[in-house]
Parts: structure tokens; C-alpha cells; sequence
């Protein structure tokens, strides 16, 4: 981080952390915000905020919205479209190559998370950005970021749907798809810690059905912890800790091993805390490849 961003990151974390916006209007949606987000000061003390859902510049304003409205020229995020199927689509979004454009969304996000995000230094970032597509445009219905390297093997740093669009499935969608990314870049992955409790409650039902959906498919003699994260791109911690808290792991001679009879997985997969997700991410419709490493040269 260059000292500027430091000094602005800094800068921030002093603001005494009082909500001041009560509301933002966003297309069509006028949404009560949760938590305070560091916008500017002469926007951030406005007790409403207008907020382009295509380009995501904020006004103070409505005549000013109004006015910008019918001079923005942008209809999708600032990115290159990598999964469409039906009305659903996700951009990738290089926090290199369009800063302003995933600043806004970070100032954006800190509305309605409760712990600390990123909100200047975006250029190490990758944005995922999921819309709903109809004839006027895509519109936002949420994003996850990811660091471009994680030394600590996080496939998500920040993860959001947007209140209007929550319990309709985005959310584990989203997770779903930063999974997928990990298949393609043949690594395992998790979310950078801590979650919110919403999204913790939304990973741990996420990587239940997973797992369960497996053990219930599976017709071998044997399944190790190994080989659902192989199978998975989940760390072998985060299988062991869901399983352990489905009671399906046992500790044996040193060893954590996997413990289930086909009724305790249909049983858990009646119960509504492990129902079948309302939205999959269609492999067939991801048209994405990991991005090349550098590698140090050989002497």
C-alpha cells in the first residue's frame, strides 16, 4: 500500500463511527443503510445518498441523479462480462484498470457490512460483479472481491448482495461462483476472515449441501477429508469444522475421519438449514481462465 492510501485508510479508521446516512436510492430500489461508510464529508453527513446503479457515482442531490441519469452512457459494470446465463450475469472488474469504479463500490458495500472493508487501495483486487440483465441494462444485485495473490489462500476478501435482492439465493450463489474460480485455478480456497454473521451463516450452509449432496451421491468404499477438498476447492479446515458440526467426523488414531450412514445425510438434507440452493452457476456459461502467475526465473 503507497503511503497516500495508507494515510486515507488511517484517516478513516479515526472517523468516530456514527451512521449519518439513512438512505440511499439506487435505480428503483430506496434502501435503509445498516452501518456508517467513510464517503466524503460534504456526502457523508447527507442523510440521503443517489447513487448511480450503472456507473455507481454518488450525488447528493436528486436533480443532480436526475440530471445524471440522462447523460450517463454507462449500462454494465466496468469489467469484461464472464458468465451469463439467462438474466443473470457476472463481470469481472480489474480494481487496477477502473479504481473510481470499485472505490464507489467498496463505500457502497461499507453501508451494509458491519466489519472493516477495503476502500482506496482496490488495485490488488479483483471485483466480481453479479446483475440481473433486462432490456433497460444490468442492474447490481451484488459482488464479491478477491486479492489478486492471497498469501493466505482466500478466494473471497469482501461478499454482498444488495438488501433488496437477499433470500433469493444470490448470496450463496456468489460463494458458489468464487468456488468455481478456484476449480479453474486448481487451488483451494476461503473467505477471508472475519465474516459477518450473515455471511457466516451463509457459507456454513453453503459448504453443508456440498458436502452432503457428495456423501449422498458417493458409491465408493472410502471418502477422506483430502478428497471432498480436492473434489471441492473447500480447505480441508472448513469440511472438518461443517462436519464436525453436522456430527459427521469422528477423531480415530490420530486421525479425523468422516462418519455417516446414508439416513443422517437425507435427514440433514430434509431440514431447511441445508435446502437445495434456488440458483447453481452453470459451468457451461463460464467463459473465464485463471490468470497467469509470475514465476520467478530459474538461475
Amino acid at each position: 500500500m503507497d503511503p497516500t492510501t495508507a494515510a486515507l485508510e488511517k484517516e478513516h479508521e479515526a472517523i468516530t463511527k456514527v451512521k449519518y446516512i439513512d438512505k440511499i436510492q439506487i435505480g428503483k430500489y430506496e434502501i435503509d443503510t445498516w452501518y456508517f461508510s467513510p464517503y466524503p464529508e460534504e456526502y457523508g453527513k447527507q442523510p440521503k445518498l443517489w447513487v448511480c446503479e450503472y456507473c455507481l457515482k454518488y450525488m447528493r442531490l436528486e436533480k443532480t441523479y436526475r440530471y445524471h441519469q440522462g447523460e450517463c452512457t454507462v449500462r454494465q459494470p466496468l469489467g469484461v462480462e464472464i458468465y451469463r446465463k439467462g438474466t443473470i450475469s457476472v463481470y469481472e472488474v480489474d480494481g487496477k484498470d477502473n479504481k473510481i469504479y470499485c472505490q464507489n463500490m467498496c463505500l457502497l458495500a461499507k453501508l451494509f457490512l458491519d466489519h472493516k472493508t477495503l476502500y482506496f487501495d482496490v488495485e490488488p483486487f479483483l471485483f466480481y460483479v453479479l446483475c440481473e440483465i433486462d432490456k433497460h441494462g444490468t442492474h447490481l444485485v451484488g459482488y464479491f472481491s478477491k486479492e489478486k495473490e492471497s498469501p493466505d489462500g482466500n478466494n473471497v476478501a469482501c461478499i454482498l448482495t444488495l438488501p433488496p435482492f437477499q433470500r433469493k439465493g444470490y448470496g450463496k450463489f456468489l460463494i458458489a461462483f468464487s468456488y468455481e474460480l478456484s476449480k479453474l485455478e486448481k487451488c483451494v480456497g476461503s473467505p477471508e476472515k472475519p465474516l459477518s454473521d450473515l455471511g457466516k451463516l451463509s457459507y456454513r450452509s453453503y459448504w453443508s449441501y456440498v458436502l452432503l449432496d457428495i456423501l449422498r451421491n458417493f458409491k465408493g468404499n472410502a471418502l477422506s477429508i483430502r478428497d471432498l477438498s480436492i473434489m471441492t476447492s473447500i480447505t480441508q479446515q472448513d469440511i472438518m469444522e461443517t462436519l464436525q458440526s453436522m456430527n459427521m467426523v469422528k477423531y480415530w488414531k490420530g486421525n479425523h475421519v468422516i462418519c455417516v450412514t446414508a439416513k443422517l445425510v437425507e435427514e440433514h438434507l430434509k431440514s431447511t438449514q441445508y435446502k437445495r440452493p434456488p440458483l447453481f452457476v452453470h459451468e457451461d456459461a463460464l467463459r473465464w481462465s485463471p490468470p497467469k502467475r509470475h514465476k520467478a526465473l530459474k538461475k
